[in-house]
């Protein structure tokens, strides 16, 4: 009997109740609705697509039930289980071999369709394909056919929902026709714009585009200006879009505004109730010179043949109550973003660098993690309160590195020497750990009164910067062991160690060179530091360090401890930022939820882990992005300027070079290699070339020209110069200074 026929009779309201979740859906409503699972079970007996009638008659959907059920096919068809065929039929997705997949576009106009189920592969779009989604969109997705790589690659059969409402760009004018050519590149279609929705926008300025018309098959998208920006070239331009592209949050409500105001700027008297008053002991804090809010305080002392450490971080959680407009918007955020010259914080700057920071001789609010430090190194015990502290000083790693270099004595000689004395302890623990350590430049501009580039030099981390990151660590693993002592749920900062996949190509690039890295099929933090300690005074260590570092996973927040690899640690939390980082103060509040024993229970954490991965992933392009702008005008005015560098990354394409004291990265295009046909050789990590036998590999010097410095791009192009051209160049400027 078919399905139709036994769902004909008057007695066919048994099939809602036949649905195995119905207590589930009778718990979320009064009058409960097929699940949804339940709905794809029946669509798929019925073995044909049916339509919305057919099955609101099927599970006979009264009248004030029609919105609701029509909603949940709605949402079923956004997720990707359904699909509403060209005659208005609902068919199963996955009867229909589709996958619901996310729109990775490339800068050189084809793109993927990445899966949501992990186990399928991404698949490959054509540039024509990817004319009708544009980056970030959900989609469904056909394979249909496979390369000689047995390659998935597809079509687009439906947009399930479209993630590009407005962008940014800049204006152009073709043949009387205006358009807006996006910033993210992304997406490579050019916007259509109509001239009285223009405001008016000159050729080359900076705009918003609002999106009226999604791009199609048959159509380029449609939209208008909301908002000029200005000119390209304009200080302060390259953050204004990384804002707007990055769709960073940077304006603060009123409604923040007005909350944010009502805090006191000083500590109340009845904020200090119950708190261990430690406003006697000497803390400190040590940062960087142009820091301008302060989460963290220290101070050490001998107990015996131990030490004690203590380690006041700003209570922000205090202050930053669940479900305010404050943590609403803390959360949208995620992380304070800090761009050169300008930072966008997390939180309003009158709670940021006032009431929450730990400025010196001030009365703050804090939670204090008490530990013992052994001899050896090791925290032999830990506990956590609530305390009231007062900053004796804001001091700086330059000014404390020079006080325990020097023997000069200084105002603050015994807490400095304390806090050096356990930092030495605690470096001789992580190095007997096997915690990974890599030595990376990083680099600080400096502006003129343009807001342009200078010059740009190396920050030398000293052993300032060390002891307080050690402290910092310290204080964030007892975090994680306290939260995982008693089970309750957070978000652990995870670090995982380097897949089969990537091991594989490590070890073969490895072995080119003549190392192995021990562990076998799952190699351990020290091994690695064995291996990073082997090749540390070798010519090739940045390559091959940046090689170890590849194959290792990115960091993310997840609800799931799977520990910390490149430090070593079974159970790791961020603890020590709650001022700039959303996850320390959702760490802050575990910590106290348990001290008062009121765990609820009640978060989302796998989304919350979800999201302020993203918002950590989103600012630092959105950095990356400033930074590369900020670089490329910088070297707009030495096109024709011959460097020396380094091969910093090697690629398919080319190579990318390293100069060396300016700090500053461009590409030679394998065109531009020489007179062969190159290859990229991903095991040697070098390009070599096929009828020349030469090899350009990570690490190698090289000199050359600078060629082009495209704004639009930032993209900084090179060229190889041999060492004549180089010498006579340098003849040149020096005749010219001479002169």
């Amino acid at each position: 009997m078919s399905i139709f026929t036994r769902l004909a009779k008057p007695k066919s309201r048994i099939l809602r109740q036949q649905d195995p979740h119905i207590k589930r859906e009778v718990a979320k409503y009064g009058n409960p609705l097929p699940s949804r699972e339940y709905i794809l079970t029946i669509l798929s007996q019925s073995g044909v697509p049916l339509s919305p009638r057919e099955l609101s008659k099927l599970f006979l959907i009264h009248e004030n039930e029609e919105v609701y059920f029509e909603t949940r096919l709605k949402a079923m068809q956004r997720d990707g289980q359904i699909l509403i065929n060209r005659k208005g039929e609902i068919c199963v997705a996955s009867k229909l071999n589709l996958v619901k997949c996310r729109i990775q576009g490339h800068q050189d106009g084809y793109g993927f369709a990445i899966p949501e189920d992990k186990t399928v592969g991404d698949i490959f779009l054509t540039e024509q394909a990817m004319r009708q989604v544009f980056h970030g969109d959900e989609v469904m997705i056909q394979i249909t056919r496979f390369d000689h790589r047995q390659r998935p690659q597809g079509r687009i059969v439906e947009v399930l929902k479209h993630a590009v409402n407005q962008l940014v760009g800049h204006v152009h004018s073709q043949h009387g026709i205006l358009i807006v050519v996006p910033e993210d590149k992304h997406i490579k279609q050019d916007i259509l714009i109509d001239r009285e929705k223009s405001l008016h926008a000159k050729q080359g300025q900076v705009v918003v585009v609002e999106i009226l018309c999604q791009p199609n098959v048959n159509s380029q998208p449609i939209g208008q200006i909301i908002e000029v920006l200005g000119e390209y070239a304009e200080s302060g331009m390259e953050i204004e879009i990384a804002l707007r592209k990055h769709v960073l949050p940077y304006l603060f409500s009123d409604e923040v505004i007005q909350e944010s105001t009502k805090i006191s700027a000083q500590v109340m008297q009845s904020d200090k109730n119950h708190r261990v008053d430690l406003r006697q002991l000497p803390f400190l804090t040590i940062d960087g010179e142009d820091a301008r809010d302060f989460d963290d305080a220290v101070y050490a002392e001998q107990s015996g043949s131990n030490w004690r450490l203590m380690v006041a971080i700003a209570d922000v959680s205090y202050y930053i109550q669940p479900n305010s407009e404050l943590d609403k918007v803390a959360y949208e955020r995620g992380t304070s973003i800090y761009f050169p010259r300008r930072v966008i914080p997390m939180l309003p700057e009158v709670l940021s660098n006032g009431i929450c920071s730990l400025n010196p001789q001030v009365e703050r609010l804090c939670l204090v993690c008490d530990m013992q430090v052994t001899r050896a190194g090791k925290i032999s015990a830990y506990q956590f309160y609530e305390a009231v502290i007062t900053s004796q000083a804001r001091l700086t790693y330059n000014q404390v590195w020079q006080w325990i270099q020097s023997d000069q004595t200084h105002p603050h000689q015994t807490q400095i020497d304390g806090l050096y004395a356990v930092f030495k302890k605690l470096l001789s623990e992580r190095h007997r750990r096997g915690a990974i350590e890599f030595d990376s430049t990083e680099t600080r501009m400096h502006f003129d009164e343009n807001g342009k580039i200078d010059y740009i030099e190396p920050v030398v981390r000293n052993e300032a910067h060390q002891l307080i990151e050690e402290c910092m660590l310290a204080a964030n693993t007892c975090a994680a062991n306290f939260i995982t002592e008693h089970k309750a749920a957070c978000l652990y900062r995870v670090h995982e160690g380097p897949t089969a996949e990537k091991l594989e190509v490590l070890r073969k690039m490895l072995a080119f060179f003549g190392l192995d890295l021990p562990g076998g099929d799952k190699p351990e933090p020290k091994h690695y530091a064995v291996l990073s300690e082997k090749i540390r005074l070798r010519a090739d260590a940045p390559m091959l360090e940046i090689a170890l570092l590849r194959s290792m996973q990115q960091a993310i927040y997840s609800p799931e401890n799977k520990g910390h690899f490149g430090l070593a640690y079974s159970n790791y939390v961020h603890f020590t930022s709650p001022i700039r980082r959303y996850p320390d103060l959702l760490t802050h509040r575990v910590i106290k939820a348990i001290l008062t024993h009121q765990l609820d229970g009640k978060n989302d954490w796998e989304k919350m882990g979800e999201h302020t991965s993203f918002t950590e992933r989103r600012a630092d392009q959105a950095t990356r992005d400033v930074e590369a702008w900020l670089k490329t005008y910088f070297m707009q005015d030495k096109i024709g300027e011959i460097f020396s560098g380094k091969i910093s990354a090697v690629t398919s394409f080319g190579v990318f070079i390293l100069l060396d004291n300016i700090y500053v990265e461009g590409l030679v295009h394998i065109s531009a290699l020489g007179k062969d046909y190159f290859h990229y050789r991903p095991e040697m990590l070098a390009i070599e070339g096929e009828r020349t036998r030469k090899v350009y590999r990570l690490g190698d010097a090289v000199t050359v020209q600078v060629t082009a410095a495209n704004l639009e791009n930032r993209q900084i192009d090179f060229a190889l110069v041999d060492n004549q051209q180089s010498i006579s160049s340098e003849k040149k400027k020096n005749s010219k200074r001479k002169k």
